[in-house]
């Protein structure tokens, strides 16, 4: 199959290896995409005003096609709110806290509540949660700071984060950039996120218990006694009940209903904004109309403090697909299948590329753009790779997409990149280089792992 590339195309690739670069000097690609699509709508509308409009309309774009996931995870912060308030939270986990009696259980149960509570809330109202309530039993029982930090890191951050199966806030954002159903990615990546999950997890914790037995770690075993608070109110004991069945009602709904993508995410909101309410009424009495106001502004701040620098990197990558179409207009030849698809082509059609290339390459990319501590700004970018991969080399554009995604989360959404691990440091107490380094070798075996697994994936 042959394609006719154009002007877009080259300037296009120029733009993304421009992006790329930044990224890997460590520097905000947000004026660059900016830049990008200024440029491209220049080249394409050959007007100063075509242009101008061009940013402003992909943004508008990116921003609708984003909306769903800012929304959802906004709420799922506002409820944390009043939940944190009422000290159900903390009741949540207090049954996992009489679990722990030994490191061991100690980091495997600290993963695995902060993993499923990243699921349902996100990682990061489950650092401080986590932290406040079970980090000073792990330290009890002889684990030390630093191995609930990288417990709370690696499944929170990483396992859960890196597939984001609940709130789909993750596949949402690749399947945009790569042009495919949200559903394939998520399914796509449950595998692999399997994969990297228990190599990184099992490997941390081999490393930390021989490094607990030769005396390089000090663990700080006190009394395991653990003193019970009983002066939580009724509401927080209710609601401690009422919230973990309501969301696994919610799940039990996706699987007999088969919602998925947008819908299971509105199901999840929709649950997120009753129990909100619900609390609120019972805990503020008369004030609880202004307070509800209040939580959602404060989930709304959050939502687009995290997703500001997404927009304008979205904005420029939705460029590579039908989003040029609804931006800029009809600007491409008519037999073109989007900037991204037609490069694709021309590459198979010039280069020798093949499946392992392609994993290896998504894994890199996807490393490359979590250098910037966030793990959500550049994934759209792997979505667009994973594309133009699939198209050259015939190879399943969903598993490459989960691939990348995978790789940016882990990488930069809190594990091994110094300035974004450290909400988990601080609340522990622990140096956040530190952190870093010990994550480190973890995080990069799950990673080649994974990448040789997903090999014979695509």
């Amino acid at each position: 199959m042959s394609v006719e590339l154009t002007a877009l195309h080259w300037i296009y690739s120029l733009l993304v290896l421009l992006i790329l670069g930044l990224m890997i000097l460590r520097r905000d690609t947000s004026m660059a995409c900016i830049a990008g699509i200024f440029i491209i709508g220049l080249v394409a509308k050959n007007s100063l005003s075509g242009a101008i409009l061009g940013v402003f309309n992909s943004f508008i774009y990116a921003i609708t096609e984003l909306l769903g996931t800012i929304l959802i995870i906004s709420l799922i912060v506002a409820m944390s709110k009043i939940l944190g308030e009422t000290g159900a939270n903390e009741l949540m986990v207090a049954p996992a806290a009489r679990l722990i009696k030994n490191p061991s259980l100690a980091y495997w149960v600290i993963g695995i509540i902060m993993m499923i509570i990243s699921w349902f809330f996100w990682p990061s109202p489950g650092v401080a949660l986590v932290g406040a309530v079970l980090l000073p039993v792990a330290i009890r029982v002889g684990l030390p700071a630093i191995g609930a930090a990288m417990a709370m890191n690696l499944f929170g951050h990483g396992i859960a984060l890196s597939g984001d199966f609940i709130i789909q806030g993750a596949p949402t954002i690749t399947a945009g950039g790569a042009g495919i159903p949200v559903v394939d990615v998520v399914i796509a990546s449950i595998p692999l996120v399997a994969i990297m999950g228990i190599v990184t997890t099992f490997t941390a914790f081999v490393i930390l218990l021989k490094d607990l037995k030769s005396g390089q770690l000090k663990s700080e075993h006190v009394s395991t006694e653990i003193v019970q608070n009983n002066s939580y109110s009724t509401l927080a004991k209710v609601t401690a009940w009422i919230v973990p069945i309501f969301f696994i009602l919610d799940v039990f709904a996706m699987f007999t209903l088969k919602l998925q993508g947008g819908d299971a995410t509105a199901l999840v909101g929709g649950t997120a904004i009753g129990i909100l309410i619900i609390v609120s009424f019972f805990y503020h009495g008369d004030n609880s109309l202004e307070k509800i106001t209040e939580y959602l502004i404060e989930g709304f701040q959050f939502g687009f403090r995290v997703f500001g620098p997404v927009i304008p990197i979205a904005a420029f990558f939705f460029l590579g697909d039908t989003g040029i179409t609804n931006i800029l207009g009809d600007v491409l030849p008519s037999a073109s299948q989007g900037l991204v698809n037609d490069l694709g082509i021309a590459l198979a059609n010039s280069v020798p590329l093949n499946k392992p290339l392609g994993a290896v390459t998504l894994t890199l990319v996807g490393s490359i753009t979590g250098l910037d501590g966030s793990g959500f700004s550049g994934i759209t970018l792997a979505g667009s790779i994973a594309q133009l991969f699939g198209a050259a080399i015939s190879a399943s554009v969903a598993t490459l997409t989960a691939l990348g995604q995978i790789a940016a989360i882990w990488v930069g959404g809190g594990t091994i990149i110094p300035w974004a691990i450290i909400p988990v440091a601080a609340i522990c107490n622990v140096d956040v280089f530190e952190l870093a380094r010990r994550n480190f070798v973890p995080v990069i075996i799950g990673l080649f792992v994974t990448t040789i697994a997903a090999m014979f994936m695509i």
